[in-house]
């Protein structure tokens, strides 16, 4: 009497797949391109002094960004929508005009970016960040 065979279906090793994830989670990692993080040109406190940058010029507009979050121009605060109209305005007058933002070592980073996008939609294109270095 013959027995009849059990057939076996092929096991799938889940190891040698998560091996092969990994390996190619790697190379997509060290091919990559990364991005350039000095496409936002920053001013340094020396180059200021030395005159590269004149903070003081009448083409030019200085926001600071405070801890909490909000800017204030020429000492007091104004919000998102007034700061866009009356960059807009500086912009109609000067379109050469530059921005300069000073942000403060405790605004965070959304804040920044968030300014930067009013900036943006209203029109401005040369916009500098100053930064200030401690002696």
């Amino acid at each position: 009497m013959r027995l009849p065979r059990r057939q076996f279906a092929p096991r799938m090793s889940i190891t040698s797949l998560i091996d092969l994830m990994l390996i190619l989670l790697f190379f997509f990692m060290i091919s990559s391109t990364y991005i350039n993080l000095r496409m936002i040109p920053l001013v340094s406190a020396g180059a200021a002094a030395a005159g590269a940058v004149a903070l003081d010029r009448p083409d030019r507009l200085l926001i600071r960004l405070g801890a909490d979050g909000a800017p204030a121009l020429a000492g007091g605060r104004v919000d998102h929508p007034s700061l866009r109209r009356i960059v807009a305005e500086r912009l109609a007058r000067d379109p050469r005009g530059a921005v300069l933002v000073l942000p403060s070592g405790g605004a965070s980073t959304q804040a920044l970016v968030s300014l930067l996008d009013t900036l943006a939609a209203a029109g401005a294109r040369d916009v500098r960040l100053v930064r200030l270095e401690a002696r």
